[in-house]
């Protein structure tokens, strides 16, 4: 609200509060991943000593930007800080653009996210290219995915390119994490890597480091996120840092930095619930739930599933039946919750999945969650809306930080 007051009352705010800042204005943005990789890059800068600002609560729209920036700029109006690393939503990151010309873009991934909103994928790897076009220094693609690293082509003269991606030894577990490029067009062959693009090359399902030609190695490295996706985040914020830094990148910083990183609140977070770990885990499209249900579902650990359809989860469900979760067999789901569980228990119901209980009330749902299975190790898979609130009734009931309050 208070972003959005501002941006009536001066449409150029954040063209003045952002001007001149040293090291200029950086903009992560894509379907899956941007607030994860955000707060890791975030962290290895400022690990290097420089004065970072940031969105940290996820409000990735314009005014969520201006929200951010209230309670740190000085009555100049000017935000004093080295360099401003912003996550912005794939469409808001265009008005922002608009109005602050950002001098680095990473660009993440293109996968089905939102189709009320964003409709066909190619519109989204549009918006992707278009904001290619208004970045002034340079611009970091994902090599692995072809929405994204073709958008190379779309690339003003004069600004650098460089990507990251995975080594070629664990290519066959891209398919999962990735939209296929069902285009009508000519081929696309990416370029192949050099020595200014990041590489990941695991060590095991925790341990890997972070490739730059033969001889450059940022690693090995644990991050406190499980997962390969997460992993291929620390791999983009690695490479753009080293991008943004240049000589003055320090290996062993950006690793000590990763290593410390917290899971932002809802994507992978563990919270202690009465004594018996709980996990909290965002999930928004196809290729986002898979890559949980791969990461998560396979332990013992009884499930809630929480299904919202508000605008900022997307109103077209259809999505879930895209999803396998064949994985949830075994022990079945404990729950379905959220404006859509009826929904979900059906989806759930065509993969052989029993659910034992369906409440649409978040509120009841979760208390019955925590009460019934109070002994148990639990997960809860959740759209955006279904997050935040369960996220904040969690926080009261144990004591745990507030909304944006753990991003620093």
């Amino acid at each position: 609200m208070p972003g959005l007051v501002v941006e009536r009352l001066d449409p150029r705010f954040l063209t003045h509060a952002l001007a001149d800042l040293p090291r200029g204005v950086v903009v992560v943005t894509g379907t899956n991943g941007k607030t994860t990789t955000t707060k890791m890059l975030v962290a290895i800068l400022r690990e290097h000593g420089l004065t970072v600002f940031t969105n940290p609560t996820g409000s990735n729209f314009t005014r969520g930007v201006i929200s951010s920036m209230l309670a740190e700029i000085p009555f100049s109006g000017r935000l004093k800080a080295d360099i401003a690393v912003l996550e912005l939503d794939e469409a808001h990151a265009l008005k922002f653009a608009a109005e602050v010309r950002p001098t680095h873009s990473l660009l993440l991934n293109v996968a089905r996210d939102q189709l009320d909103r964003f409709a066909e994928i190619d519109h989204t790897a549009k918006l992707l290219a278009e904001l290619a076009e208004q970045t002034t220094t340079g611009v970091v693609l994902n090599i692995d995915d072809a929405y994204v690293s073709r958008i190379s082509g779309r690339v003003p003269d004069g600004v650098t390119v460089a990507y990251f991606g995975v080594d070629p030894s664990i290519a066959d577990r891209l398919p999962e994490l990735q939209e296929a490029d069902v285009r009508f067009e000519d081929e696309f062959t990416p370029p192949r890597p050099t020595a200014a693009d990041g590489l990941l090359k695991p060590h095991d399902e925790r341990s890997f480091e972070v490739r730059f030609g033969r001889t450059g190695r940022v690693g090995p490295m644990v991050l406190k996120q499980r997962g390969l996706a997460a992993m291929i985040n620390a791999t983009a914020a690695t490479s753009t840092a080293k991008v943004l830094l240049a000589n003055e990148f320090r290996d062993v910083d950006a690793v000590a930095a990763l290593e410390r990183v917290t899971p932002p609140f809802g994507r992978g977070e563990v919270i202690d619930a009465d004594g018996q770990p709980l996990e909290l885990v965002l999930v928004k499209n196809p290729a986002g739930f898979t890559v949980a249900l791969g990461t998560y579902g396979s332990a013992p650990v009884t499930t809630m599933i929480a299904i919202n359809d508000n605008y900022a989860d997307g109103r077209d469900v259809s999505w879930l039946y895209d999803v396998s979760f064949a994985s949830l067999r075994d022990k079945g789901v404990a729950l379905t919750s959220g404006v859509r569980a009826y929904d979900m228990a059906l989806r759930l119901k065509y993969d052989d999945v029993a659910v034992a209980e369906v409440e649409p009330d978040l509120e009841v749902a979760l208390e019955r969650f925590l009460t019934a299975y109070k002994n148990e190790p639990k997960r809860i898979f959740c759209t955006y809306t279904a997050m935040m609130t369960l996220r904040r009734d969690l926080a009261a009931r144990y004591g745990l930080a507030k909304f944006g309050e753990d991003a620093a």
